[in-house]
């Protein structure tokens, strides 16, 4: 990654690209090199003038460029190339010494988040997930505030009671230090996308949804290191594309740590849905080295659960509404039968069975495991009930809420750094 700097030279004439866009016959030929070194020059200062750049991201959408995997691929590279730089051969040795290794997860970092802009108003399933799969896995979650929702990951944890994490303090110069003594990291995406500060006046001018609504999930700032991620989006149509982004974007990683599904309930939701059916796209590596996309679905029969509907994982009216339920549920006060509860441990099974982890043969997670594996795999194989099993102990133990703890007390030790 290269650091972000201002620029101040002269602005960059994109016509000649914008006239390819713009003609129904030609649209189709601009290439997502091209387009994306356009993208590039919107996190830079002065870079494009504001009608170039709004025509150029209208263009994206009108043409449907922006649902283009090769078109969203290469954008996304060129957001992470703006991130903030990070010492990542220090926080590769600190992944190593952790050795947070089980089944065929090899202690690489993951990722579980959406593209935003459901119609339906939830309760922050995602980011609670996240906290609960860092009992075992180092979780990197990256998100921002609420833009369409009540609360978004930031307002949550900012929302927690008494001490909540010093979200600023995890940003690219602290994050080694964080990983040294937490399993959870919360890497808000202001700290490292320095660029966005450019791109947030038009967007806020243009008052539409542009392809920088779908780049979220796929621009995290340490992507050389994700080893696994649950993606959701809220349009099935996208599932095929981003689960097609993922596999171009992953090609340079090593075999193993490829590891990615993208999920989409047909609710609408872009999580694993406690209603009905959620649509999914796993990544798996071929004989031959190539990356192949597996279709399936799930239910939450598939988790050992039964159905819910959309208004009973509501949430609160306001993010500390939320934030007061996330300790509950850290602290096990919840009913079992809590729908919330179930929808948060079927989106953290996911995640465990994503970065393998579930494949470990025994386990022997601490006060309440016999070291019982539940063997029975359902739809892509995957190990969902053992993802459950491995999520609800967590709670249980109280590991997630350590896991939190930890990740807040590392966090404010910085002050206002």
């Amino acid at each position: 990654m290269s650091s972000s700097t201002p620029c101040t030279t002269a602005a960059i004439n994109i016509t000649p690209l914008l006239k390819k866009l713009h003609k129904p016959e030609t649209h189709g030929l601009a290439i997502a090199e091209d387009i994306s070194a356009a993208f590039a020059l919107i996190f830079e200062e002065n870079r494009l003038s504001n009608i170039q750049a709004a025509t150029f991201l209208t263009l994206l959408s009108t043409t449907s460029r922006d649902k283009d995997a090769n078109v969203i691929a290469a954008c996304a590279a060129r957001m992470r190339d703006a991130a903030s730089l990070m010492d990542l051969q220090q926080l590769q040795t600190i992944i190593h010494q952790r050795a947070r290794t089980e089944g065929a997860y090899y202690g690489g970092l993951c990722d579980i988040v959406g593209t935003g802009g459901s119609p339906v108003q939830t309760y922050n399933i995602s980011t609670t997930a996240s906290l609960i799969a860092s009992s075992f896995l180092l979780m990197s979650k990256h998100g921002n505030r609420a833009q369409t929702s009540v609360s978004g990951a930031a307002d949550i944890l900012s929302s927690i009671a008494p001490t909540p994490p010093n979200l600023l303090a995890s940003n690219a110069e602290n994050i080694p230090t964080i990983y040294e003594n937490s399993n959870y990291a919360f890497l808000f995406a202001p700290n490292f996308h320095p660029g966005m500060r450019f791109a947030a006046p038009l967007r806020r001018e243009m008052g539409i949804r542009t392809i920088f609504n779908l780049l979220g999930p796929l621009a995290h700032p340490i992507d050389e290191l994700i080893e696994a991620r649950v993606v959701g989006v809220t349009e099935t149509s996208l599932g095929a594309t981003f689960a097609q982004a993922l596999a171009i974007s992953s090609k340079q990683k090593p075999p193993g740590r490829r590891k990615a599904m993208v999920v989409c309930a047909r609710a609408g939701l872009d999580e694993i849905s406690c209603e009905g059916v959620t649509d999914c796209w796993m990544l798996y590596e071929a004989e031959d080295g190539q990356i192949g996309i597996r279709q399936f679905t799930l239910e939450p029969e598939h988790f050992g659960f039964s159905t819910h509907p959309l208004t009973a994982i509501r949430g609160g009216n306001a993010p500390k509404d939320n934030a007061m339920i996330l300790m509950q549920m850290l602290r096990g006060e919840l009913n079992q039968d809590d729908p919330i509860l179930q929808v948060v441990l079927m989106n953290a099974a996911a995640m465990l069975v994503v970065s393998g982890a579930c494949e470990a043969q025994s386990s022997h997670m601490g006060a309440g495991d016999d070291g019982s594996v539940i063997q029975e795999k359902g739809p892509g194989g995957g190990r969902w009930k053992e993802g459950v099993r491995r999520a609800r102990w967590a709670v249980q133990s109280g590991a997630a809420l350590k896991s939190l703890r930890a990740f807040i007390e590392i966090s404010n030790s910085f002050g206002g750094k």
